[in-house]
């Protein structure tokens, strides 16, 4: 029996959870683990600072290099992120980003659900150029060196994973709690209730780690693809999408994270979600045909024409 997409989904992204917090350990003594793995960078969003972490984050060691005195660029961040990004697109935030198991697990809880305006998805691009970009470059404080604005200032994971945990386990950081702390606990707050009413609320609102990936989701090698021949445009595939894409209309849009609900719910099994897809698949042909209807009498996608 072949297991389905949205359960093999689920064990993916436990696995890419439990890999990625190997040092669960940690958590009750307040200690971040800093041995050789913290040297590569984790696929999705999870704070370097998170006791059980076993990698960093892309986006907090983006940021740790560009706001250095020294104002280097990060060869090894930013070709990761565009090898990944290349090769995996959004499957990233579908599937192994810690912070998306986070938010899809609030999502299920029984309240009311909404939906962001389109154009709001456009504010997470904002986010990458201002707070990820030019921050930690432009503002910086009496020895030259930047702050990681997006970490500091907004990135709920890092709270999360990060903050509460080594505040919890130690006294003296409890201690100097000051504003920071409440304006990161306000971020946190705000986007939990985001993600019980809304769907991946971070992702399409904030994350910039989503936006970097969006932006190469339409040349990544795991792709998805519509055929045309099979599509009767029944428009189940975009009903189905919580993250507000028609497939049909843009199967590789910026917004998709590769779920598989689409194909899911597909009556006619049109869409394909993989590795090495053709533009168009073939349309089969039943044995002797010679090219048009001949009445046989099989399920033909070319019946008619």
């Amino acid at each position: 029996m072949k297991m389905k997409m949205g359960l093999k989904r689920k064990l993916i992204q436990i696995a890419a959870f439990g890999l990625s917090n190997l040092h669960a350990g940690n958590l009750g003594k307040g200690k971040i683990y800093t041995g050789t793995w913290k040297n590569f960078c984790n696929p999705g969003l999870h704070c370097y600072s998170c006791p059980a972490a076993t990698t960093a984050c892309p986006i907090g060691a983006l940021q740790a290099v560009t706001g250095s005195m020294k104002f280097d660029f990060s060869f090894y961040v930013v070709g990761f992120l565009l090898a990944v990004g290349v090769v995996l697109g959004r499957f990233v935030c579908g599937f192994l980003c810690p912070f998306g198991l986070v938010q899809d697990l609030l999502h299920k809880i029984p309240l009311p659900k909404l939906r962001l305006p389109r154009w709001m998805k456009y504010i997470k691009y904002v986010v990458l150029i201002v707070f990820v970009v030019l921050m930690p470059v432009v503002v910086v404080n009496i020895v030259g060196m930047g702050d990681p604005a997006f970490c500091k200032y907004i990135c709920p994971s890092g709270m999360l994973f990060g903050a509460i945990p080594l505040m919890s386990a130690d006294e003296a950081l409890r201690g100097v709690a000051g504003n920071l702390f409440l304006w990161k606990s306000i971020v946190l707050a705000a986007v939990i209730i985001g993600s019980i009413l809304i769907f991946r609320f971070f992702c399409k609102l904030l994350c910039p780690l989503g936006a970097i990936y969006g932006l190469l989701n339409k040349v990544s090698l795991y792709s998805l693809k519509v055929d045309e021949n099979k599509c009767i445009h029944c428009g189940k595939c975009a009903s189905v999408c919580l993250m507000d894409v028609n497939p049909v209309k843009a199967p590789n849009s910026a917004e998709c994270i590769r779920c598989g609900a689409c194909r899911e719910a597909c009556p006619t099994g049109a869409i394909s979600i993989g590795f090495g897809l053709k533009k168009r698949e073939a349309v089969p042909e039943a044995a002797g045909c010679a090219g048009h209807c001949s009445g046989c009498g099989q399920n033909c996608p070319n019946a008619g024409k």
